[in-house]
Parts: structure tokens; sequence; C-alpha cells
């Protein structure tokens, strides 16, 4: 069992750390000074293209409140959000300049999905995130105890 737990955590660490190191440096090479919490505000809200608020973006990239409010603070003064009254509550849009931006990040995204599963045949990709999910969902069930 402990063996299990020292897979499971090293191999999701590593994953995480490896994810981390790409986005900085995929976002360095775009000179913008963005990060990865800025990479997944701006996936987030190009798959939402209705809008999302900050509280929504939140919970969807996993990540505290201040984080959130710090990048769409960041994302509004380089003009790829539209602006809002910074209220919590109000809808975020992509502007064009955010969706031409969020076009290139999905360029890199799809590249790094396909370099990261590629020893994988289809079957065990579904295995996998069947898997994880599962894994996440009764984790989260845990931690909301």
């Amino acid at each position: 069992m402990l063996k299990r737990f020292e897979s499971f955590v090293t191999g999701i660490t590593t994953c995480y750390k490896s994810i981390q190191k790409i986005k900085s440096a995929e976002m360095d090479k775009f000179g913008l000074g963005l990060k990865g919490t800025h990479v997944m505000c701006i996936f987030f809200l190009y798959m939402n293209p209705d809008g999302l608020t900050a509280s929504h973006l939140s919970k969807l990239c996993s990540e505290d409140k201040a984080a959130i409010s710090r990048a769409v603070s960041t994302l509004q003064e380089k003009g790829f959000i539209h602006p809002t009254e910074k209220k919590y509550r109000d809808i975020l849009h992509l502007t064009e300049e955010g969706i031409s931006l969020a076009e290139k990040i999905n360029v890199l995204i799809s590249g790094w999905v396909i370099s990261g599963g590629e020893s994988l045949t289809e079957e065990e990709r579904e295995i996998f995130y069947r898997c994880l999910k599962k894994i996440s969902d009764n984790l989260k069930t845990q931690n909301d105890l």
C-alpha cells in the first residue's frame, strides 16, 4: 500500500511540475509576462465563449480566489480580457487579442497532450483518464469531509 502511495504521489507531482515548467517556458517565448495561471484562465475562457465569473474560473483552474483575481487583473491590463468593474460576479470574456492568444496556446496544449501520451494506445488513454477522474473524485470527497 505504501509503495502504491509513493508511486502515485511521485507520478502526479512529477507530472504537475513538468506541466508547470512547460507552461512557464512556453509563455516566456511570447514575452508577455504571463504564467501558468494566466494560461489556464485564457484556456477556460476560450472554452466558455459565453464567459465565466472569476469565482467559476477559480474552481475550474483549481486556484484560490486571490490568485485568480491577480491573474484576471493582469489579463485585463494586457488587454486579453474585457474590462470589468472587478466585482467577483462579473462575467469575463476574452477580447479579440485574447482569443488570438488562446488559439496559439491551444496549439501548444495539443502538442503537450500528444507528446505526453504518445506511447499509449487509445484504450490505455481512455482507461487512464477514466481512472484518474475516479481517483480525483474519491480524493476530493475525502477532502470535503
